[in-house]
């Protein structure tokens, strides 16, 4: 079993009301026999680094004080050693513990006729994601010989929000026809936990973080740091197997 944990670089943007120009879904796949050392790999570090609360991507930025980030009182050096042991000595750690993305330019998904409502960028965001998943777990069906499963886990942003996530998660699953992912190897619906209760969670914002940074600000440092997690072809080719451009024709 295999566990998809996902979260978002920030909140989905309205139609024309985006002060950037990307959204990011990540997701970080765990093997249930990696997540006991991940979880305690985490736990560890905020023992050692004094950290009591929940890891986030924007917690890093220079300047962040915000009253609920757990390094406020930290200076910026101490803050980019703390993240880069997290990259380095936990999403990475394993060959088996891989990162997905989607990275949706916020302008050409909004000029198409079919998105017209952050709900629909969601929807439109995610698809690539989970479709990326079941083939990943294709792939190591085939290389052991038998069928590997998954699961889905998001962070929690709200009933409402809940809701029509996982309707759209179920639309996809009840899909058919020739150009139609099948998602055979996903079991049950998705499952949703408070992103400070959950170490995968937490992992996940950290994958789409980085990723986020890299194509809206061109930022690689942190993406180079995570990069070796992503999912890739035997070729060695992220894009379209671990990081996916939607739309494909107008993205920008």
């Amino acid at each position: 079993m295999h566990v998809l944990f996902l979260d978002e670089s920030g909140p989905c943007p309205n139609p024309n009301k985006s002060k950037h120009k990307y959204f990011v879904i990540g997701g970080l796949a765990v093997p249930e026999g990696k997540w006991k050392k991940v979880r305690d790999g985490l736990m560890g570090l905020k023992v050692r680094r004094k950290i009591r609360g929940e890891i986030k991507w924007r917690y890093f930025a220079p300047g962040n004080q915000d009253e609920n980030n757990p390094m406020r009182n930290m200076g910026q050096h101490e803050r980019d050693s703390i993240r880069e042991e997290i990259y380095t000595d936990i999403i990475c750690a394993e060959k088996s513990i891989k990162s997905i993305a989607c990275v949706t330019c916020v302008e050409a998904a909004y000029a198409m006729p079919t998105c017209e409502s952050r709900v629909d960028l969601y929807g439109y965001t995610y698809k690539p994601v989970s479709e990326r998943f079941q083939y990943y777990l294709q792939d190591l069906g085939r290389e052991v010989g038998r069928p590997e499963y998954g699961i889905i886990v998001c962070d929690h942003r709200g009933p409402h929000d809940d809701s029509s996530f996982r309707l759209q998660h179920e639309e996809l699953l009840q899909r058919t026809g020739d150009f139609v992912s099948s998602y055979a190897n996903l079991v049950e619906s998705l499952f949703f936990t408070p992103s400070h209760l959950s170490t995968g969670i937490q992992l996940a914002d950290m994958v789409a973080g980085a990723i986020w940074r890299k194509y809206e600000a061109g930022d690689g440092r942190w993406f180079d740091f995570v990069k070796p997690s992503i999912r890739c072809s035997k070729s060695g080719e992220i894009d379209g197997y671990g990081i996916v451009k939607f739309p494909k024709r107008d993205w920008k």
